[in-house]
């Protein structure tokens, strides 16, 4: 259990793996490229470890200076409010070119969750925003003012929503929509929502529009390139994801960075000499375990995937 006094507030999802992965030594630079509320730089810190720490929420930065690393003199916890597509060029500034470790915990935080007037989850009413960033669009912007047919694409792109096209229509129908209960209700509506059913039919709609409005897949993507660039050689890379659609970028991220994508037949014209792998050790997907999930039914998602920095410079493309 976290102490009350604690800055933390929760357990993060697959601790122990992540350190595992990281192998933290005193000394050693780490991005925490999603600080949340600060589970995994907490233990980072206590490792020994240099923390830089990302987040696009101004309300989790503005925790995390309580930890008392932030104020030292130099601080050992250095908190970025950027996101984190943006750490090499915030780390530049800062006078860090290369780093030991970098952990990732996409998506939403359970911070973000469980607070109505940020307007994430559907469990409680609250205005319907969902941005990470606090930011305009936000949700009600893209919900009232969207083609029906771009919000079919988002909702069957992101939420992989069978249904899109129907759950579309009854959002522009019932325009405007200004809270996530009244969206919601919507979508059960459209959906035919069973009260007691083993899952609310609003989560896939929820899940995609929350996506696409903080771009969260191309962030993503484009912190994982990040990622292999700012990696020294030896570097461990640890990525916690929550649902297919980002395991599977992550998945595909690395094992192009290690060269194991499929060849092209033997048949075709030779190809260019495919880049040195940047990344070696690829871990299987790490998920948790029985126990994890009975102390925190929202870890029941969670993968993780790590893998080890290579000598081979960035690829130009990532």
């Amino acid at each position: 259990m976290t102490p009350a006094a604690d800055p933390v507030p929760h357990v993060p999802v697959l601790l122990d793996e992540v350190l595992a992965a990281l192998d933290p030594q005193p000394g050693e630079v780490v991005v925490d490229a999603t600080f949340g509320a600060g589970g995994y730089s907490r233990a980072l810190l206590d490792a020994g470890a240099i923390v830089h720490a990302f987040d696009r929420d101004p309300d989790a930065i503005a925790a995390g200076q309580a930890f008392p690393e932030s104020a030292g003199d130099p601080p050992r916890l250095v908190l970025h409010q950027r996101r984190f597509s943006e750490m090499v060029a915030a780390l530049a500034e800062a006078g860090v070119q290369q780093v030991d470790a970098v952990t990732m915990d996409v998506g939403v935080s359970s911070m973000q969750l469980d607070r109505p007037e940020r307007g994430f989850a559907f469990s409680s009413d609250g205005p319907l925003d969902m941005t990470m960033e606090r930011s305009r669009p936000n949700a009600a912007d893209f919900v009232n003012t969207a083609p029906e047919a771009e919000i079919a694409d988002v909702l069957y792109r992101y939420g992989e929503e069978r249904q899109s096209r129907r759950v579309a229509r009854a959002i522009v129908a019932a325009r405007p929509l200004a809270t996530t209960g009244e969206l919601a209700g919507v979508v059960r509506r459209a959906l035919g929502y069973r009260p007691g059913a083993p899952r609310d039919p609003a989560t896939r709609s929820f899940q995609a529009i929350r996506i696409h409005v903080n771009a969260e897949l191309e962030e993503l993507a484009a912190g994982l390139a990040a990622a292999e660039a700012l990696l020294a050689p030896g570097g461990r890379l640890a990525v916690v994801s929550f649902h297919s659609l980002e395991d599977r970028l992550v998945k595909r991220f690395l094992r192009d960075a290690a060269g194991e994508t499929a060849r092209a037949s033997r048949h075709l014209p030779d190809a260019a000499p495919a880049p040195a792998p940047t990344f070696a050790r690829l871990s299987r997907a790490i998920r948790p375990s029985a126990a994890e999930t009975d102390r925190n039914p929202r870890a029941r998602s969670a993968t993780l995937r790590a893998a080890t920095r290579t000598t081979a410079p960035a690829r130009e493309a990532a």
